[in-house]
């Protein structure tokens, strides 16, 4: 079937869900009383309109570059439909890039202004010349006189386009009306797992069809109840913020990590996505905490648990719930898993993962609670969302079929290829590397293995360049072995497969930092430093428990014969995870190389 997308642009897109529904509430986001503050419709249409009209008074023309430089808030929203309403292209920059990849990103773009969210964020922009940059607007603070790459605020920025409002009320609907779907949209930087970050350039018709897309599978509901709190910088927000604008869903914006649980209790969404490493914090949680009460709780945990995941693996195979497991099942729901779901604020309709693989065990969890997550798979390169599990049609360890009329087939070495509208122009000035990522007849080239079922539902094995050869040569998946063992290990925050050309596996091994301290409460090691506990024989004897029964689910060539465990958990600012919480394979093991070469020198005790 042929996907019938009625918006030749973003911004035209916009326009029609401003005139639509002007009075219903768009974008919530803390004030400055801590209390929800929420725009409608109209009031975002307004606000972007002016920034807009502002832009043009700087020179902002046709698919010209405007960077953001900003943490997921709801100004970064109204700045991107702002600067492509001028008929301008954002460039993302993550808030977390350091300030020479930062200027790269921007010089590379061709960005003549950066929109940055404090002077901290602006002066990132003086670590190296960016002549091509005429102006910085800040959306905090005031503008600095001083400054060697001319300053002006937000708000100075809006009172510029009223002016020009002023004098060309169609200003804004003139440009939009120009912008075609084969125009530059957005410019959004590969986070680069290995090597420098390539531009890829995404076009207005692929976005569109993606919040076509998302309104059609049911993704999003027009009286859905939204919290977004994703990297707006990465193509995962961006693709969302597409099908809010088609669907018109109510969205509360707030990109604090570390308010997530609060915000859940106190929005109470009923639609969130996130990374799987979110899922997993919530999982640790859970299983720590009944852990470290034990006794009778732990027991009635345990038997819910099992119940549930019974009835999920029947119904995962289509196969009716016998009356006794079902009556089990609503037991455990009041003892359990009700209580689960009350964490997240009582009310997930529909909860999404992507950005990265989901273990399958955390995923029956989640399904057994009443909580499905439904997974979904898609890449910079192509907008973001291509496969998703639909709702009320979860198909565990897929990440669900096609969305809308994109093609996917998988090569004769099983790489997954894609085509059709969502995918992307090609990288920004590489026109070799552009030509590398297509087939002759158009498809891209994903640098995925998978398979697809008899029901058209696509499955990720690894990335291509992850895969593991052994010295042996056994071809080892090692995200699917690390899925694994998050799910029987809830102390543990990340995990790392080692194998390359060596003759058995190893596994770097960090602690959750929340988990670390439940499993201290209470003994010798309460009060001991994240190291510390890392360092000790409880922790060593816990994770290698877990390691002893991942090693009885895989294949001999697979097993884990030893561990490390880290004195420290990893991070974005050392460069070992992307700011989407994807593993920097390389960096990890250049960083741990010492750790990595004991476990292979004899001088680490096998599991």
């Amino acid at each position: 079937m042929t996907i019938q997308v009625p918006y030749r642009s973003i911004p035209e897109m916009f326009l029609h869900r401003v005139a639509a529904t002007p009075d219903k509430r768009a974008f919530g986001s803390p004030g400055p009383d801590g209390q929800q503050r929420w725009r409608t419709w109209s009031e975002v249409g307004e606000e972007a309109k002016r920034l807009a009209a502002g832009l043009t008074t700087l020179g902002v023309g046709h698919e010209d570059r405007v960077a953001i430089l900003a943490s997921t808030r709801v100004e970064w929203i109204i700045a991107d439909l702002a600067i492509m309403c001028a008929g301008g292209a954002t460039t993302t920059v993550y808030p977390t890039t350091e300030p020479e990849d930062a200027c790269y990103i921007v010089a590379d773009s061709g960005s003549k202004v950066v929109i940055a969210e404090n002077q901290i964020q602006a002066a990132k922009l003086t670590a190296t010349p960016l002549p091509d940059v005429t102006h910085v607007v800040l959306i905090d603070g005031d503008a600095d006189p001083s400054a060697a790459i001319p300053q002006v605020s937000l708000a100075q920025l809006a009172q510029a386009g009223s002016a020009a409002l002023a004098e060309n009320p169609s200003l804004i609907e003139d440009r939009v009306a120009a912008i075609e779907p084969d125009h530059l949209a957005t410019l959004i930087y590969t986070s680069g797992t290995t090597g420098r970050p390539k531009g890829v350039e995404l076009l207005h018709r692929g976005w569109a069809w993606e919040g076509v897309v998302q309104g059609e599978v049911g993704v999003l509901l027009p009286e859905d109840l939204q919290f977004l709190w994703l990297p707006l910088s990465h193509s995962f927000g961006k693709t969302l913020i597409c099908g809010i604008l088609h669907v018109g869903v109510e969205t509360y914006v707030d990109g604090r990590v570390d308010k997530i649980a609060e915000n859940l209790g106190i929005i109470r969404p009923t639609l969130m996505a996130a990374a799987p490493r979110i899922f997993e914090k919530v999982y640790n949680r859970v299983v720590s905490g009944v852990q470290e009460e034990g006794g009778a709780k732990a027991k009635i945990f345990a038997w819910a648990v099992k119940a549930g995941k019974e009835k999920v693996a029947l119904e995962q195979a289509g196969k009716p719930v016998p009356g006794g497991l079902a009556f089990k099942h609503r037991i455990a729901d009041k003892l359990v898993f009700s209580k689960i779901r009350a964490r997240l604020g009582g009310r997930i309709r529909y909860l999404v993962s992507g950005s990265a693989p989901l273990s399958v065990p955390i995923s029956e969890f989640f399904a057994a609670a009443g909580l499905p997550i439904h997974e979904g798979y898609g890449l910079t390169e192509s907008s973001a969302g291509n496969t998703v599990n639909r709702p009320d049609a979860l198909r565990i360890g897929t990440v669900g079929p096609a969305l809308g009329d994109l093609e996917i087939k998988i090569d004769t070495d099983g790489e997954v290829l894609l085509r059709g509208t969502p995918i992307m122009r090609g990288y920004h000035n590489l026109a070799e590397e552009t030509a590398a990522a297509f087939t002759e007849d158009g498809y891209f080239r994903t640098g995925d293995i998978g398979e697809l079922d008899e029901k058209g539902h696509l499955k990720i094995t690894d990335r291509k360049k992850d895969l593991v050869k052994t010295s042996g040569g056994k071809y080892i998946a090692p995200s699917h072995i690390e899925g694994l063992f998050k799910a029987l290990c809830p102390l543990v925050s990340q995990v790392l497969v080692v194998g390359q050309a060596r003759n058995y596996c190893t596994m770097l091994v960090t602690l959750d930092p929340d988990s670390v301290k439940a499993f201290a409460h209470g003994g010798p090691l309460e009060g001991k430093s994240y190291a510390e506990i890392a360092a000790s024989e409880q922790a060593r004897e816990e994770v290698g428990r877990a390691v002893k029964e991942l090693n009885e689910k895989l294949n001999r060539w697979e097993t884990i014969k030893k561990f490390a465990i880290l004195p420290r958990d990893l991070t974005i600012e050392d460069g070992e995870i992307t700011p989407s919480l994807k593993l920097k394979r390389r960096v990890i093991e250049a960083n741990f190389k010492d750790e990595i070469e004991k476990m292979y020198q004899g001088t680490l005790a096998e599991v």
